[in-house]
Formats: C-alpha cells, structure tokens, sequence
C-alpha cells in the first residue's frame, strides 16, 4: 500500500485541526508530523493533541513522525548540544510510542566545523546510533535514517554511506529525500535505490533547482523517473510531499496551498493509480 502524504511544515503558521483539514482537502492520504511544528511545538509538545487529532482526522491514522532537527546536532563537538540533541531525538521516538506513530524519520548530524568527519566525529554518531537503537527497541517504533546532501561535513550522505550504515545496523530503516539526492545528479537518488531499497520505508518528494531545495515535484524529470522507478518496483511505503513554502515564487494563502498539493498528489498518484490500496 503506497501512502500519500506531506510534512506538516508546508503549513507552518497553521494549527494542528487547520493542517489536517487541509491535508484532507487536498486528497493526500496521511501526513509526516514535524514534532518542530510551531503549534506543537511551541505548545510544549504536547501528546494528548495528537491523541485528540488520531480521533477526529482520518489522515492522522497512517502518519508517522518527524524527529526534531532544528538548533539540533548530535554529533556536535559541544558536548552539551550533543547530548541535548540525542536527547531530543530519542524522546520523539517515546513520543511516537505514547502517541500511535509506527516510524520515526531522523538525521544523522553533521560535523560542525566545514571539514571532513573525523575519528571524533564518527564517535559520537555511534553513540546516537547506540542510543536510537535502544529506545528503539524499547519502545518498538522503526527508526528511520534519512539521507543528507552531500557537503564536506555531512554524515550519511552518499548512496554507499547509507549501505553501509544499513550493513551494520539491521534493526534499521531508510528515508530516501530526492532533493538531497539529486543535488548531485538524478542519477543518485537511483543509486540509493539501487543500494538501499529493501530497507526504504519512506520518500521525502520534492525537486530541486538552482541551489533551492524542496521544490513542488511535478514536472520534474529526475523526479518523474524516480517515482517511475518506484512504482514498477513495487514499493508500498509512504511517499512524503516535503515542500518548502519559502521557496516558492510567493507566499500562498491557505487555499492555494491546498490546491498546490492537490495538484503534486495527482502528479504522485499518476505514477501509481488512484488508488492506494494497490
């Protein structure tokens, strides 16, 4: 079963009923909920609103989890933001637990300095990972590892990195993010499914161009054939809309944004059918 949906984010000065409203108006199946998104967030994250959304929006009942990544680095060579981070993230996968989220999408961290990672750098990741890999345990929600571009200090952010990472940790997922990916060529993102599709449990779906990330997907060709690829082979996961409203031509009132992601649901279902119980 593919699964439509988007990142709560594209609806960022909206509350929670008003997002999944949307969500629903615009056809898509489910949403990724940010745990940064400003009314959840700046509430102090508070998990009885989910629970109320999971009982009065159908679009909440497939959703899974975005860790918080914002003023956040696990892998930081200030200790305290280090710990702080893995923190964070570790407690969004219990949030999941307490609140029905079946999967937990997190990033890797970077080094901070615009250098290589070094020894120290790969120490600390492993300690994150440990620490993921506990709670994960603990708690039974899938952990997902999403993909970064592909900068001087990134960490997992080529398609043999990921393998690699997958290789060592069996208990974990995948997120595949195109426009990470495609920085450097459509041809990548094949790459990380030619390497790391038997773990791929979601699709963050947006273009990129010109140095701007998370662009609307339709009509992009790298894209197209990404989701092409996808649909023959078989994958049933989510496929997640993560468009960033700052990088549109201009600001979008509430209705435009649900017709813009009326429109990039019917580009992303025509590679798969109407429906998504296929």
């Amino acid at each position: 079963m593919v699964v439509f949906a988007v990142s709560t984010m594209f609806f960022h000065e909206y509350t929670i009923g008003e997002i999944m409203s949307a969500v629903g108006a615009a056809g898509l199946d489910s949403v990724e909920f940010w745990v940064e998104t400003p009314a959840f967030w700046l509430a102090g994250q508070p998990g009885d609103e989910i629970k109320k959304a999971r009982d009065v929006y159908p679009v909440m009942e497939r959703a899974t989890l975005h860790a918080p990544i914002l003023d956040l680095n696990p892998t930081s060579v200030n200790p305290v933001i280090a710990e702080v981070s893995v923190r964070f993230v570790c407690d969004s996968v219990r949030l999941a637990a307490g609140t029905g989220f079946p999967l937990v999408t997190v990033h890797p961290g970077r080094r901070t300095a615009k250098r290589p990672p070094g020894p120290a750098d790969c120490a600390k990741f492993e300690r994150y990972i440990r620490a993921l890999e506990e709670v994960s345990r603990e708690s039974g929600v899938k952990v997902a590892m999403e993909n970064m571009e592909n900068r001087i200090n990134a960490l997992v952010s080529t398609p043999e990195g990921m393998r690699d990472l997958l290789d060592r940790e069996e208990w974990l997922s995948f997120t595949l993010d195109l426009s990470h990916a495609m920085a450097d060529g459509p041809g990548v993102a094949s790459r990380y499914i030619d390497l790391c599709g038997d773990r791929l449990v979601n699709v963050h779906v947006s273009a990129g161009r010109e140095g701007r990330m998370h662009l609307p997907p339709s009509g992009d060709p790298g894209v197209s054939g990404v989701l092409d690829r996808l649909s023959r082979s078989a994958y049933r996961g989510h496929l997640t809309l993560e468009i960033e409203d700052l990088a549109l031509p201009r600001p979008l009132s509430y209705r435009q944004k649900i017709a813009l992601l009326s429109h990039e649901s019917g580009f992303m279902k025509g590679f798969f059918g109407e429906s998504t119980n296929l």
